[in-house]
């Protein structure tokens, strides 16, 4: 693969990255907050889901270019939707209010995005260093069940020989079938072959269908070796509210309505995707 792709020089930005909020403004003071200063030829839009506190306005003091501020809750998918559709930039980044961004991987993301033809993250850690297994292989609904039932630092923490929890620890880049939505990149033009983000999940599962229709449509899911971007990785279903719940309880049943060779058997899932379960796992099915 070559490597030595450069984002373009321009005026107008190469590279937008694009954050959804939603009674954002601790995660946003604490992550983007401590970001070093935003480079040129770098924007940032936030797009707000109507918030009830100051994320629209706090991320407009933290130098955000544009603050669109919907007048509903339209969800996550849309809401990224709405956030690509007013960027400038040839390379798009979705970035949670939670992650905390080192600009200076954003060409080598580019570089790995052109060269690989590839959807890309980089690797997310924890606020201690290790790694966060924001990769993942086949979402087979009993290994789903598995890792919400286990404890939250196992769930926050990767391990070796797991085919579910995937992380890139080595020098070279790491494919995997899906990457967690905190972050991820892709050439704008790649996102526009497969549709960007599906408004029918309004939030969670969005991530899975957006992973597994690029790699349906001939591009690639890869983690970026090198670079470690730290992720607080708060989710709402962890406290004990009900809309939470509601809301992933009902994308799960879209997901695996429209995916149903995922709930449980590995053997379906490697016949439906062969390729992932080739490239993924390194194997012929």
């Amino acid at each position: 693969m070559d490597y030595s792709s450069e984002p373009p020089e321009q005026v107008a930005p190469w590279c937008s990255l694009i954050t959804v909020s939603f009674n954002s403004s601790a995660a946003l003071a604490e992550f983007w907050g401590k970001n070093a200063p935003r480079p040129g030829g770098v924007e940032w839009i936030v797009v707000d889901n109507n918030s009830s506190d100051e994320s629209a306005q706090l991320a407009r003091a933290l130098g955000a270019t544009l603050v669109i501020e919907l007048d509903e809750n339209r969800g996550f998918s849309a809401a990224n939707n709405v956030g690509l559709a007013a960027a400038a930039g040839e390379f798009i980044g979705f970035v949670n209010p939670d992650v905390r961004v080192d600009f200076a991987d954003l060409p080598q993301l580019f570089r790995l995005a052109v060269a690989e033809n590839a959807v890309v993250s980089p690797q997310l850690v924890n606020a201690d260093g290790t790694l966060q297994p924001n990769g993942r292989g086949f979402p087979l609904l009993p290994d789903k069940i598995r890792n919400r039932l286990a404890g939250t630092a196992a769930k926050g923490r990767a391990s070796e020989g797991n085919r579910y929890l995937l992380f890139s620890a080595s020098g070279v880049p790491r494919r995997v079938c899906w990457l967690m939505g905190a972050s991820i990149f892709a050439r704008r033009e790649v996102l526009d072959s497969f549709g960007a983000w599906d408004p029918f999940f309004f939030l969670y599962y969005e991530d899975k269908d957006i992973c597994l229709r690029a790699w349906q449509a001939g591009f690639p899911v890869v983690l970026a070796p090198g670079s470690r971007w730290t992720h607080g990785w708060a989710r709402e279903t962890a406290r004990a509210r009900a809309t939470p719940w509601r809301r992933e309880l009902a994308s799960m049943y879209r997901f695996y309505r429209r995916y149903p060779e995922f709930l449980f058997s590995r053997a379906a899932a490697a016949r439906r995707h062969a390729r992932i379960d080739r490239e993924v796992f390194g194997e012929a099915s």
